[in-house]
């Protein structure tokens, strides 16, 4: 009888233990945050195209480099100023660009398994060719921007965790290979699925539609293949080709859209600004646009019309700053930068249109044609962009529309006359002070390393004892430094952004 009783003691505690065990399993799935192998890819886009945007694209990257190109001043006697006194340390230091460098290979961890998912076919993402020519569109502008600042970055080896966590740094001119063969993947994945909507509202670029992405993937290529012109003068051809193929696509601004406005989720300079007041509107751009009677003067300076006093206007304390000016540097500037800063809602821009045509407008003026098409699209298109900006700001406050007396749009970019390239790199720097400073960057290396300079940059911390403190690139994240000895030793004492180009900007 005792043998019976501990037999079915036994398998109850078998039994027991049994339970315990798949209890603790079903516990043990954080049903909240699933594993990444169980979330569908279009449920990572939406993250994906705002880490794009919000931290590789208008983060740190857009914000420092806005005082290289003098598009903004930077202020408030802390690290913005220290950048535009060209402060060697600020500007070589592995922390300085850290949380981006992170953020932005995070973003592409996330964009890298959007990719696995739909190419391996895992179950629910089978033949979701909009979602991958998507998420290959998103890789190249990631790791576009981060080889454009950085040159050489870890590229073929990254995004392994375990398998690989100290990639070698892969040469800038096999990167680029790379996101031209990556958009070129793009462009046959989204011609493929055109006409798919799997996306739907998880795009907060395109609310799904797969031919403005195919449109942007066009543009893109431009981009990239325009960027190696100072090296590889065979690609203007093809520049130009991409870009015309954009154009037929109707290819509109790529920008990441859905920010609230009501300090929950505002568009990052709107945040930045507010929260720091490290930037001012700077003498450059203002002197170029007052010599051209631009129409966008007036929200770079922050300068308004008052209702029913045409003869009058109400300026706002914010007068441009003087570049490398250190009594103006070290001031706290809280009164705000320029006045399209002041819209929270506003969408970042990973491309916007006028750049497109700009760069067309260059491809076509290299090539002997007369680009004055191009070159007054792209004009028009940043000026309504300006004033659109400004009706939603300024008619809610009680002002006026913007520029009650300007011109047309198109009357102003008329007045320019015949282009030139010089006219071209100038409106597109104007037109790039919104928030597209990176490729204004971009373009100031590219062409000093074509022996061509049309943008006069007035700095004068940009030499310091007859030693260049105007960093050809930027530095490395604090993270790769410490934990890559590779990127460690390309790293050195940081120093090198001062004396070492990338490859598309001369270097090696």
């Amino acid at each position: 009888m005792k043998k019976y009783i501990f037999t079915l003691l036994s398998a109850a505690c078998i039994g027991f233990t049994s339970c315990s065990e798949d209890t603790m399993d079903e516990i043990n799935i954080n049903n909240e945050d699933p594993a990444p192998e169980k979330v569908p890819a279009k449920l990572q886009l939406t993250d994906a195209i705002m880490s794009t945007g919000f931290s590789t694209v208008s983060g740190d990257f857009a914000f420092y480099t806005s005082s290289l190109t003098e598009q903004n001043c930077g202020t408030g006697n802390n690290q913005l100023a220290k950048a535009e006194l060209r402060n060697s340390i600020e500007w070589a230091a592995s922390t300085t660009f850290n949380n981006v460098w992170n953020s932005t290979y995070g973003n592409l961890l996330n964009i890298r398994q959007m990719i696995e998912k739909i190419e391996t076919e895992v179950p629910g993402n089978v033949g979701q060719y909009d979602i991958l020519g998507m998420a290959q569109v998103l890789e190249v502008v990631n790791f576009g921007v981060l080889t454009d600042m950085m040159g050489d970055i870890p590229y073929s080896e990254a995004l392994k965790g375990q398998a690989n966590m100290q990639p070698k740094l892969d040469a800038q001119k096999d990167i680029y290979a790379g996101l031209i063969a990556t958009l070129d993947k793009a462009i046959e994945n989204l011609t493929k699925g055109q006409n798919l909507k799997n996306a739907g509202s998880q795009d907060i670029a395109y609310n799904g539609n797969a031919k403005k992405w195919l449109a942007a993937s066009y543009a893109l290529k431009a981009r990239y293949l325009i960027h190696q012109l100072a090296v590889n003068p065979g690609v203007l051809a093809e520049a130009k080709a991409a870009a015309l193929k954009a154009v037929e696509l109707n290819f509109s601004s790529f920008r990441v859209n859905g920010f609230s406005g009501d300090n929950s989720c505002d568009n990052p300079w709107s945040a930045f600004e507010w929260s720091r007041g490290y930037i001012a509107p700077s003498t450059t751009v203002a002197n170029i646009m007052e010599a051209n009677n631009d129409p966008r003067l007036y929200g770079y300076t922050n300068t308004f019309r008052k209702p029913g006093r045409e003869d009058k206007f109400v300026q706002t304390p914010c007068p441009p700053h003087t570049p490398g000016d250190k009594s103006q540097a070290e001031k706290s500037w809280t009164t705000g930068g320029s006045a399209w800063y002041d819209l929270a809602t506003r969408s970042i821009t990973l491309m916007s249109e006028a750049e497109l045509y700009f760069i067309l407008a260059e491809a076509q003026l290299r090539s002997g044609e007369d680009a004055t098409n191009a070159f007054q699209k792209a004009v028009i298109s940043s000026v309504n962009e300006v004033n659109s900006y400004m009706t939603a700001i300024y008619n809610e406050s009680g002002f006026e529309d913007f520029l009650k007396a300007k011109a047309e749009a198109e009357a102003y970019a008329t007045s320019l006359g015949t282009p030139d390239l010089k006219k071209v790199f100038e409106q597109k720097y104007l037109a790039q002070c919104i928030d597209e400073q990176v490729e204004t960057y971009n373009d100031i290396r590219r062409l000093q390393a074509m022996g061509e300079s049309y943008i006069t940059l007035t700095n004068p911390m940009n030499t310091q004892s007859g030693i260049n403190r105007f960093p050809y690139r930027l530095p490395y994240g604090n993270s790769a430094v410490l934990g890559n000895p590779n990127v460690a030793k390309a790293f050195g004492d940081g120093f090198y952004v001062y004396t070492e180009k990338t490859w598309i900007n001369g270097g090696k």
